[in-house]
């Protein structure tokens, strides 16, 4: 990815003399907010659901709220790609961030309050789903704009490992807000964090390519032509929508099939820990990657999540479920960053965000599928057939995609990527899947 510097600034630093991400104040300014803004996120959702669980004691309250959140996000994220790349993608997350500030102190204050509304709960969270539909794909200008393009990878394992880090002490601090303070205070500590993310973000300077005036229309055309034009890519989106759906349909049913099991909570609990531990350590070994081929080797890594779900499919001892689990959360916190700096690289920058809005879309939109159809057709035929179908369905497709010339071609050299901006036809002045 080749971008020219704001004015003001100096070229980065000379070849062979890469300097650690950290070292550089935007991305450094950068981090910090980030992951002060996913430490109070990570702290969320135990608060909302204890707090209408309290409320109303109803499962269905819970999935309204939870609902209107996630609808926009999922109808809005192509638009908000738009918008990142048509506009400054710093400004744009620094609204979002305030706005989703204001959201979070409105919800934690009707909280504290003693009787709160469940329908000022759910227009606050449709609100603040809609600003993460435009925030979501700022992340990859906003990282890919504040670091050189050789230490993409090690910006992205810093940001992955961060989050990740926030999944394993979020929820106790969330424990401790929920049962010393109460759950509003979780949402004003979330506020907090944006407002904290929103203030660093003022001062962070971003390499942007503007990008010619075009109708809404042609933009998502455009990003959308950027995504069908290489082979890898698409191709991959497909075999990763199929692991989130597969993943949908685990923690569906894995609650259920260890709760008559001896210890099956606390074995259900310590699964889910060894994951985020997986997490977190495959992105911490991510940094360290020197791969030659890394869209080839990061989908084959992921098929090792089929091997947890035919564990629990097949009644395995719980220690065999748990290692497992962390081994292939652990191939997912390897393969994010991994992918990450590969897309970064190889799309031209002026449409990195509406390829990455799209990424994320078929991400996010396979999970309510899975979460959907995993309760009928475990009531149908039992639940160990969808877990063993969804095992099928992520190694076929995983595996799949080395069949596919593009991903085994696309390799760090960047032929692939060459090949698949030829093929799009885009031209210089025209100058991303997020998560698994």
């Amino acid at each position: 990815m080749t971008t020219t510097p704001p004015p003001g600034t100096t070229p980065g630093p000379a070849a062979g003399k890469r300097r650690h991400p950290l070292r550089q104040r935007p991305f450094r300014l950068l981090f910090v907010g980030r992951t002060l803004s996913a430490l109070g996120d990570a702290v969320v959702p135990a608060a909302l659901a204890i707090a209408i669980a309290d409320a109303t004691g109803s499962a269905s309250a819970l999935a309204v709220v939870l609902g209107c959140a996630m609808v926009p996000r999922l109808l809005l994220l192509p638009v908000g790609g738009v918008i990142a790349d048509r506009f400054d993608a710093r400004k744009v997350a620094l609204v979002t961030d305030l706005v989703r500030c204001v959201t979070q102190v409105f919800v934690g204050l009707e909280l504290i309050g003693s009787d709160p509304s469940i329908l000022l709960l759910a227009l606050a969270e449709t609100v603040g789903g809609t600003a993460s539909a435009f925030s979501i794909p700022t992340a990859a200008p906003l990282v890919a704009g504040t670091v050189e393009e050789d230490g993409l990878l090690s910006a992205n394992s810093l940001m992955a490992s961060a989050q990740n880090a926030t999944r394993l002490g979020g929820p106790a601090l969330a424990g401790l807000l929920i049962f010393t303070a109460g759950p509003g205070w979780a949402f004003l500590l979330d506020a907090a964090s944006f407002a904290a993310s929103a203030a660093l973000l003022t001062v962070v300077r971003v390499r942007r390519t503007p990008i010619p005036h075009r109708s809404m229309r042609a933009d998502l055309i455009q990003g959308w032509t950027e995504v069908r034009s290489r082979d890898w890519y698409w191709t991959s989106l497909i075999a990763h929508a199929t692991w989130n759906g597969a993943a949908a349909v685990l923690a569906t049913l894995g609650p259920l099939i260890v709760h008559d099991r001896k210890g099956g909570n606390g074995m259900w609990v310590v699964m889910l820990e060894a994951g985020s531990v997986g997490l977190l350590v495959g992105s911490l070994l991510a940094a360290r990657a020197r791969l030659r081929r890394p869209v080839l080797t990061g989908n084959l890594a992921l098929t090792s999540y089929a091997l947890p779900l035919v564990l629990l499919a097949a009644g395995a001892p719980a220690w065999t479920l748990i290692a497992s689990y962390g081994l292939a959360l652990g191939a997912l916190g390897f393969f994010n960053p991994v992918w990450e700096s590969y897309v970064f690289a190889s799309v031209p920058a002026g449409v990195l965000a509406r390829v990455t809005s799209y990424d994320w879309l078929l991400s996010l939109a396979a999970m309510p599928v899975g979460y959907a159809l995993a309760p009928l057709a475990s009531h149908a035929l039992g639940p160990a057939v969808p877990l063993y179908v969804a095992a099928a369905l992520v190694a076929a497709l995983c595996l799949g995609t080395a069949a596919v010339p593009g991903v085994r071609h696309a390799t760090t050299d960047g032929t692939a990527a060459a090949e698949g901006t030829a093929a799009a036809g885009t031209v210089p002045e025209d100058t991303a899947p997020a998560a698994v």
